[in-house]
């Protein structure tokens, strides 16, 4: 997820940074015909895993799928429809994720567990109202099994993992073979196998194609992806011409329409893109520094700079790697504050936070001043006490106004208080933002739900009466989500009433003491600060250590971040979990059914010497919280080294099957025989094991190494070529543009003379020079802009 709430900060703040894509509609597009978007693309990067889920579990989708088939199958419907809305014209990249850094495991392990205790409740839940309807002599349509019951198999390791590859292998060969629009690119697969995040192993593949000899400073890029910190990673390259698409709204799908149809239909929600080169535009203008004083050492305004110490804010609102600081809430207006500190107080500051050109093996945290964020989050801190006692008035007013509209039963919708709150400002425990409960069985119609055309269906009396079990299963759901109509709900800390720090640290850390406190203060600041390192390294050079962790469920307080300067550290690089091992670590005993066999006692039986990290019940703090999906899960960490223990002595029994799921591997490239590229690729048989650099004359300007080292190269049977591709290494980033790019023109400045330049036009104004009429012209990138022809 990254920055909650941040897809929707930005289109409100600055709207013009977002377009709707033009979407050709029709059976057979043509995809090597030009782009409607009038942006010609060359590359398309798509983040997979925000393709699976949506197919694996769609929301509110009369027809859901019940096997790994029917989840193959429109997963490939939706990269048809992606790729005809973009239409790349030399690289396809679609990334899985693979094993992820530690410091995201917890993240994994969190939801994973939360999801399992989910689908706990909402079966007990049918199970209560199935016994229920049989008393009342109301028969329902029996269970039903599926493949596809249990969504964390979505997690590298799996069967299913492993056979979507195998799938997506077959898909990309028989797209190359008959799409006009595929027939000259070159496809790149990372799939589960190859270690790291998907959006990531995107973006290192970019950050280092910059450092190609003959790369294309106006290389167009297009990412996919619903992850609001695809929007950080795009600025952190220095990229201009980047592009984000994502979906947004929801295109309703009617039950009378039959599975193909409604897979259509499914795929026909409205997209937009959000163009990099305007969002930074807006940076620019928005994040101006006062010209109110002389600035120190006479700072030099440099956007470049500017644009990384925005992502540094925006890591201070919410990342995955580390709980965001209890007073910063994006939705509160935590972001907007802190630009307006940056804005004012920069230059007092010495100049800007962070110099990502000095990222170096050598220099660990030079790249960020230290003793400068400590004095700008201190300064954010200052206004930490007013924050928290306008969330208490605004919460008890809340609490109020709550109370008179749950005894009214036409404002109450399965446990959502409808317009509570003021338009723009509202609390956490008072979201009107319903859960998203896609990853989990919680009003999860694929779980509860029934296929209204089956053969056993029966009566139509028992169609209805599904249908009416399944209606009061979400709403009770959604009730038992609701911690308030509970009469759950507590508020231990009292944030914005006097001792809300000493509370909070004797509720979260369980010490009191001055002393205690004040140790446990100088112990978080200083695993925050690592993690704030950890994450910038990890943002513009890649995993600075697979092992680390931020070892705590809660993050300290803005005003308590002192002694920032006096942290050192060298983070060792370490090494991925293997695919089996990272199953083990992040899924729940309910879950077990995902992993081999000679694993599975490790998390379910009580003679295992590691079952104590695989808790049937844990403890949910949701204190201060509305909602139950709000709280955070206090689960044990997992202790690495006890669990690589346990499976360096079961690794011997795994099937030849499971060994080959749980290697590390590297990306795969697929072209056809016909590319510039394939001439390459075939003189490498004297040497398959031989990894040589690829001809960028050949490629498209692509850089990296290849070789025939791979068990899916099978050239002969279906005219497809496929060979490992490894990205280049050592290297460092350039955090800056590349020379002889092409920015494009100032949209806003453009903007400006727009209302003149047409009232001349329309006006019939003569140019001085040249006494002919004054027209008007447009811009790159389909961007509308205007100027004088004459």
């Amino acid at each position: 997820m990254g920055v909650p709430a941040f897809y929707r900060w930005l289109i409100k703040k600055y709207p013009k940074a977002v377009v709707e894509a033009t979407e050709e509609r029709g059976v057979s597009i043509d995809t090597a015909s030009p782009n409607p978007n009038g942006i010609e693309f060359d590359h398309l990067y798509l983040d997979m895993n925000g393709i699976i889920h949506p197919c694996f579990h769609p929301e509110d989708h009369p027809c859901p799928p019940k096997t790994f088939e029917d989840v193959f199958n429109n997963i490939f419907l939706y990269i048809d429809h992606l790729f005809s809305i973009v239409r790349p014209r030399k690289l396809l990249y679609m990334a899985i994720d693979g094993v992820a850094p530690r410091a995201k495991m917890n993240q994994q392990r969190s939801r994973r567990f939360r999801t399992a205790k989910d689908r706990e409740i909402a079966e007990a839940e049918e199970d209560r109202l199935r016994i229920q309807f049989e008393m009342e002599g109301k028969p329902v349509l029996p269970k039903h099994k599926c493949e596809v019951e249990d969504s964390n198999v979505i997690t590298p390791g799996t069967e299913f993992m492993y056979k979507l590859s195998e799938a997506l292998r077959s898909y990309i060969s028989s797209r190359i073979n008959n799409d006009p629009g595929w027939k000259d690119i070159k496809v790149i697969l990372s799939d589960a196998n190859v270690p790291g995040e998907g959006e990531h192993k995107i973006m290192s593949f970019v950050r280092q194609q910059r450092r190609v000899a003959g790369y294309n400073p106006d290389t167009r890029h297009c990412i996919y992806g619903l992850d609001a910190d695809l929007i950080m990673l795009a600025l952190a390259t220095h990229e201009v011409h980047f592009s984000i698409l994502r979906e947004y709204g929801q295109q309703p799908v009617h039950e009378s329409s039959n599975m193909a149809n409604t897979s259509a239909l499914w795929f026909q929600k409205p997209y937009q893109f959000l163009h990099i080169w305007i969002f930074r535009e807006y940076l620019e203008l928005d994040m101006k520094i006062s010209d109110d004083s002389d600035p120190p050492g006479n700072l030099t305004i440099d956007l470049e700079r500017i644009v990384d110490d925005f992502i540094l804010m925006c890591f201070l609102v919410g990342n995955d790697f580390l709980p965001h600081m209890p007073s910063l809430e994006i939705h509160e207006g935590a972001l907007d504050l802190l630009m307006a500190v940056y804005k004012k107080e920069v230059k007092n500051l010495g100049g800007y936070l962070v110099d990502m050109s000095r990222l170096a093996e050598d220099e660990r945290t030079g790249y960020v001043k230290l003793s400068r964020v400590e004095k700008f989050i201190l300064l954010v801190g200052s206004y930490e006490e007013r924050i928290f006692k306008k969330r208490s008035e605004l919460r008890e007013r809340q609490l109020k106004r709550l109370c008179n509209y749950a005894n009214n039963k036409d404002d109450y919708d399965g446990g959502r208080i409808l317009e509570i709150g003021t338009k723009n400002s509202s609390c956490v425990f008072f979201s009107r933002k319903a859960p998203d409960f896609r990853d989990s069985a919680m009003v999860s119609e694929e779980n509860v739900s029934f296929p209204l055309g089956s053969d056993d269906a029966g009566s139509s009396e028992i169609v209805e009466n599904t249908k009416e079990l399944n209606e009061i299963l979400k709403s009770n759901l959604r009730k038992h989500n609701d911690l308030y109509m509970k009469g759950s709900c507590t508020d231990k800390v009292r944030f914005g009433n006097a001792g809300w720090k000493q509370r909070y640290y004797k509720e979260k850390f369980s010490v009191e003491s001055s002393m205690d406190i004040e140790n446990w203060r100088r112990e978080l600041v200083a695993n925050y600060t690592k993690g704030i390192l950890w994450v910038l390294v990890y943002y513009y050079s890649g995993v600075p250590s697979w092992t680390w962790f931020y070892p705590y469920h809660y993050a300290p307080f803005a005003s308590d971040m002192k002694g920032l300067a006096q942290v050192r550290v060298k983070f060792e690089k370490g090494s991925p979990f293997k695919p089996l091992d990272q199953l083990l670590a992040v899924l729940p005993p309910r879950s077990a059914h995902a992993v081999p066999k000679v694993y599975q006692t490790l998390m379910t039986d009580e003679e295992s010497s590691i079952i104590d990290l695989y808790p049937s019940d844990f403890d949910i703090d949701t204190d201060g919280k509305r909602f139950q999906w709000q709280g955070i899960c206090k689960l044990p960490f997992i202790e690495e080294g006890r669990l690589l223990s346990e499976t360096k002595e079961l690794e011997k029994n795994l099937s030849e099957a499971e060994s080959e799921r749980n290697r590390n591997s590297i990306d795969q490239l697929y072209l056809g025989r016909t590319h510039k590229l394939a001439s390459q690729i075939f003189s490498l048989r004297p040497n398959p094991n031989e990894m040589v650099n690829i001809d960028t004359s050949l490629s498209d300007g692509i850089g990296g190494f290849i070789c025939l080292r791979n068990p899916y190269t099978n050239i002969e049977d279906d005219g497809i070529l496929c060979v490992c591709f490894e990205r280049i290494g050592g290297f460092m980033h350039i955090p800056c543009l590349l020379p002889g790019v092409n920015v494009p023109d100032k949209y806003f400045v453009c903007r400006q003379l727009l209302n003149l330049i047409s009232w001349m036009h329309n006006s019939g104004m003569k140019s001085r020079l040249t006494g002919r009429p004054i027209v008007t012209g447009c811009g790159r990138h389909g961007v509308i802009t205007k100027k004088i022809i004459v």
